[in-house]
């Protein structure tokens, strides 16, 4: 239990308490909304306690996960699984079929743009208004 009594887990306490209050507090406040007909509050009132269960179950989780003393710093071994039949037998790798070649765009408008991408690599320093249009070079 000294484990539970350093200044980080006190803060945790202390900050787990504070948030479940405010959110029941939160839920309460949206509930009294709601009783007095603002709809949308009724979601919100079952909203915030539910946020309020979270954080109850974050802080028991990680109570348990420091008491248990954490996760071990070496893991054990695990034990060697039975060697099966097909063990040794080497699987064919499937490679992608290479797609054939477009011989030219079929597009005109494509066409252009590919041109205007090339003369904007061709002229790292050029702006797009001072491209003169395909065919114009």
């Amino acid at each position: 239990m000294r484990r539970l009594c350093t200044p980080a887990w006190i803060a945790r306490h202390v900050l787990t308490v504070a948030l479940v209050v405010a959110f029941l507090a939160l839920g309460w406040w949206q509930t009294s909304r709601a009783l007095s007909g603002n709809a949308l509050s009724w979601a919100y009132a079952f909203e915030w306690p539910i946020f309020a269960g979270f954080v109850i179950f974050l802080w028991v989780r990680e109570v348990r996960y420091t008491l248990r003393g954490g996760r071990p710093t070496h893991p054990e071994p695990a034990a060697q699984p039975a060697r099966t039949a097909t063990e040794g037998v080497r699987r064919p790798v499937r490679t992608a079929r290479p797609r054939p070649a477009v011989e030219g765009p079929d597009d005109p408008a494509l066409a252009e743009y590919n041109h205007y991408l090339a003369w904007l690599n061709a002229n790292p320093g050029a702006r797009p208004v001072d491209y003169p249009g395909p065919g114009r070079q």
